[in-house]
């Protein structure tokens, strides 16, 4: 293959990062910290007509971009994100199937010293392989152990390296004698850019359900604030309707005015029993129906105690 010169490489990066600017309408920010070349090989595998992944200097990727605002303005809200290191996932798939995708591919990892933990490490309480000559070693961070079996055992969970700080030279030295790798790394999701805007991607996380409730939950504040203030809106309008029903009724009721809603209520009033006769069969029907298995069943029972014989015979 003949290597093509800086200038002749630039310009190729150019073109195809403004290409997939222009044919992907939305695309992942991603930070690539710690994650090596075998790792993202097999990411770009697991993406495969998913999403295409593009790394780079960041100002190559901003004069790009700066130099295609012209054509295209909205790629101005990407130029604040561009920053340490980070790539871009360019996608016309859902972009929660892409995140999950790319959260999937993580290798897990020793914790090196000066490295910022990504999240807290515990040790936990039980016996190691380690013999006693490492006892100083715990004692010098401060670890309750005990020999046992002439190994050393650790009495209490300890609370060894705390998120976002700088793991020390004795705490990553002691986690590779127990063989504890307690960090993964892989692509780190910093921020989502659809239809020229950016949003956080925790927004990934709303589910269809979970806008439908908030929805709802606003429509039914509007009604009540709506009815309150005697201003109708179009969510108040149904149960404006049914109270000035139940309003015009109660007149009907009172008076000798009539309508076809409010015969059936003035029946009602004018001869309670009717209605009482008629619904009393049917509890009725339903008070038998569950009272002639009992009977039935009693009835077996008596049968098969004498068999047809007395006491006596």
């Amino acid at each position: 293959m003949v290597k093509t010169d800086r200038s002749t490489w630039k310009q190729n990066y150019f073109i195809k990062l403004l290409r997939l600017l222009d044919e992907y309408p939305k695309l992942l920010i991603v930070g690539v910290d710690n994650v090596g070349s075998s790792q993202m090989q097999q990411i770009r595998i697991g993406l495969r007509h998913k999403a295409e992944i593009l790394l780079g200097k960041n100002t190559m990727i901003r004069k790009a971009i700066r130099g295609h605002l012209e054509e295209n303005p909205k790629l101005e809200a990407l130029l604040p994100h561009i920053k340490y290191n980070v790539g871009f996932v360019f996608t016309t798939h859902d972009l929660s199937d892409v995140r999950d995708a790319l959260l999937a591919n993580k290798v897990a990892a020793p914790a090196k010293a000066g490295a910022i933990a990504p999240i807290d490490v515990f040790i936990p309480p039980g016996p190691t392989t380690l013999g006693p000559e490492k006892t100083s070693f715990f004692q010098a961070l401060s670890i309750p152990t005990k020999i046992t079996k002439g190994t050393i055992e650790i009495l209490n969970q300890v609370h060894l390296i705390k998120i976002n700080e700088k793991v020390g030279a004795s705490e990553a030295t002691l986690l590779n004698m127990l063989e504890i790798h307690p960090f993964s790394y892989g692509l780190e999701l910093k921020m989502v850019y659809e239809a020229g805007q950016t949003y956080e991607p925790s927004i990934l996380n709303i589910r269809t359900s979970d806008v439908l409730a908030r929805f709802h939950e606003g429509v039914k504040n509007v009604a009540a604030i709506s009815l309150a203030i005697n201003y109708p809106t179009v969510v108040s309008a149904p149960h404006s309707i049914l109270n000035g029903f139940k309003n015009v009724l109660s007149i009907a009721l009172a008076t000798e005015i009539t309508f076809k809603q409010a015969e059936k209520a003035k029946a009602y009033l004018a001869n309670p029993g009717a209605f009482a006769v008629a619904a009393a069969p049917v509890k009725e029907e339903k008070a038998a129906a569950k009272e002639e298995p009992k009977k039935e069943e009693k009835k077996e029972e008596s049968d098969g105690g004498d068999m047809g014989f007395g006491l006596f015979d």
